[in-house]
């Protein structure tokens, strides 16, 4: 049954001459009572008004305004010609509605009109002398009635077709305007990650050009710290060049940086002190760390020290005056884990989505440009029991 729906949806005006072809033979059927009836030929000069509306029916939708004038015209010839009302003025009813619900305006107005005056003018040409005045009048309300609730029922289908584009082109603009502030949202948290990367980057060369400035101090003297310098500046020095090929991976608006002196960003030791300042500002945090901590990329703790940050503040914002967190650090042999999981009453997940750290960032969308730069995963929704739960797995080496 739906393929059938599908192909007569697909194909309107083969239902059309299908059903003008059952009009057709309905009419032609009755001919031969009204022949009877009036003793001379009529064959000769219905068939061509039976043929020219089942027209009106075939072509109905492709040309509805043309064809309520050929219609008009019909309906005037009968008048005319004295060829009484017969099954094949059903046409008349139906391309009322058509034009009602598809047609120019002016033929909507028109075919109201036409329809309304149908059945007076009909019921004077062809009066039913044994019905008396009372009768003809109520024949005629009765006969009327079907064409103003074809033609209101029309003009509500078109009030209704109307409404649901208009609907569907807001949500299309919507959705157009969604995609262009998520790129906006991109672009912004990646130029702010390639900012932050440039500081980490330059913090590292900074504390190269020291160590190697002690080490030719001391190379006579000390042999040993020397030794100790130069194994710092190896170290300090490849990580540098990793922080520098993410750096690579991401475009930058083109501002300019201020100039002075360069600062290393947040990491995971100064995480503490976040939970610390939360607590003194009402919210409750459990803190825990498990695994063994170690030094990690620069990039891994300033990834994972957002995280947490971003993680609190929407706590604060829309968990409510009674809720709490908890923020677990786990160090695997390969990277770090992060879990932050609060129980308040949450907030639907496009504010997750929309909302930033302290009004600059893009919530969940911030997050993934983040971990997706240091090459880890990210999973963020509701928790079970309410709440909301972030989870990350930072690796401590890029994926290639």
């Amino acid at each position: 049954m739906q393929r059938l729906y599908d192909f007569l949806r697909r194909h309107p005006t083969g239902v059309d001459c299908f059903w003008a072809l059952v009009l057709l033979g309905i009419s032609v059927m009755s001919v031969a009572p009204q022949q009877e009836a009036r003793g001379t030929d009529v064959t000769a000069l219905i068939i061509p008004f039976v043929l020219l509306l089942c027209v009106v029916i075939a072509l109905r939708r492709i040309m509805p305004e043309k064809m309520l004038l050929l219609a008009a015209a019909l309906g005037l010839g009968q008048l005319a010609l004295d060829v009484s009302t017969m099954p094949a003025d059903f046409a008349l009813l139906v391309i009322v509605y058509t034009v009602a619900a598809t047609g120019a305006r002016w033929a909507s107005r028109t075919a109201l009109v036409m329809g309304l005056c149908a059945a007076p003018v009909a019921q004077l040409r062809w009066p039913m002398e044994e019905a008396g005045a009372g009768g003809n009048i109520a024949i005629t309300v009765f006969q009327a009635v079907p064409f103003a609730l074809a033609w209101v029922l029309g003009d509500s289908i078109r009030t209704r077709r109307a409404y649901f584009a208009q609907l569907e082109e807001r949500a299309a603009r919507l959705e157009k305007e969604r995609e262009a502030q998520a790129k906006v949202a991109v672009a912004a948290e990646r130029a702010r990650i390639a900012r932050e990367l440039h500081d980490v980057v330059a913090h590292n060369v900074s504390v190269m050009v020291v160590q190697a400035d002690g080490a030719a101090y001391v190379l006579d003297a000390a042999p040993d710290q020397a030794k100790k310098a130069l194994e710092t500046i190896s170290s300090t020095g490849r990580q540098a060049l990793a922080e520098m090929r993410r750096l690579l991976g991401v475009l930058r608006t083109g501002e300019h940086q201020e100039a002075g002196e360069y600062v290393p960003q947040p990491d995971v030791q100064q995480i503490e002190d976040l939970v610390e300042k939360c607590r003194s500002s009402g919210l409750p945090v459990d803190f825990k760390v498990e695994g063994t901590p170690r030094a990690l990329p620069s990039g891994v703790e300033l990834t994972a020290y957002r995280i947490v940050q971003e993680a609190l503040t929407n706590t604060r914002k829309h968990g409510g005056p009674n809720a709490g967190a908890s923020v677990r650090l786990v160090y695997f042999d390969d990277g770090l884990g992060l879990l932050v999981e609060d129980d308040g009453k949450g907030a639907p997940h496009e504010l997750y989505e929309e909302g930033g750290l302290d009004g600059q960032g893009h919530g969940l969308i911030g997050m993934r440009e983040r971990v997706g730069m240091v090459g880890g995963t990210l999973d963020a929704g509701p928790r079970q029991g309410g709440g909301f739960r972030i989870s990350a797995l930072l690796p401590l080496k890029p994926a290639h």
